[in-house]
């Protein structure tokens, strides 16, 4: 079954952020746009390359109204070491929620075999239902630039739900409307 236009489950985890551990629930995205960014494990390869990128991007999604949660099965006690040691995830101000129990990689459906999660990324929207999600083999990592692009385009259709946006529209440009004069013609 899939998760899209579900409703996130509750759950309870601990966070590094702004050098501080804080306790995070479904509650905390309530009423605003979340971005749940699954990955394997700290202290890897592909994993700090896509946390930096996202980072480069963490400023322009706060001012769409989007927080960030990344997610990975490690505790935040090894969110902190990995932060505190890797340049590139130094600079992650978002986020950064431990999950060794798995209770947020399995609401999301996200787990796999080897008890580590996916490479895997959520939009849920200000009702707490699931707008899109990507799943990504274990070598390729992801693109913030394009999540930002869909973050846009998710809350236009919400924000005028008798469009839909085209690949790859970019905010501004045109939308369709469907109708029956549209079929076939585009």
């Amino acid at each position: 079954m899939s998760l899209l236009g579900t409703t996130i489950k509750p759950f309870r985890a601990t966070a590094y952020r702004d050098g501080e551990f804080v306790d995070v629930t479904e509650a905390d995205t309530a009423g605003k746009w979340s971005v749940f960014f699954f990955y394997p494990a700290d202290f890897t390869f592909v994993c700090p390359t896509e946390l930096a990128d996202l980072q480069d991007h963490y400023a322009e999604l706060q001012e769409m109204g989007v927080e960030v949660f990344s997610v990975s099965a490690d505790t935040h006690f090894v969110h902190k070491a990995w932060h505190d040691s890797s340049p590139q995830v130094g600079k992650v101000e978002f986020f950064m929620l431990g999950d060794p129990n798995r209770e947020v990689i399995t609401n999301f459906d996200n787990l796999r075999d080897s008890g580590l999660a996916d490479r895997a990324t959520f939009l849920v929207d200000p009702d707490g239902v699931i707008q899109f999600f990507e799943v990504t083999s274990e070598g390729v990592g992801r693109n913030a630039a394009e999540l930002v692009r869909k973050v846009r385009a998710a809350q236009h259709v919400r924000e005028f739900p008798g469009e839909v946006c085209p690949a790859r529209w970019v905010e501004g440009a045109a939308t369709l409307v469907p109708s029956i004069d549209l079929v076939g013609a585009i």
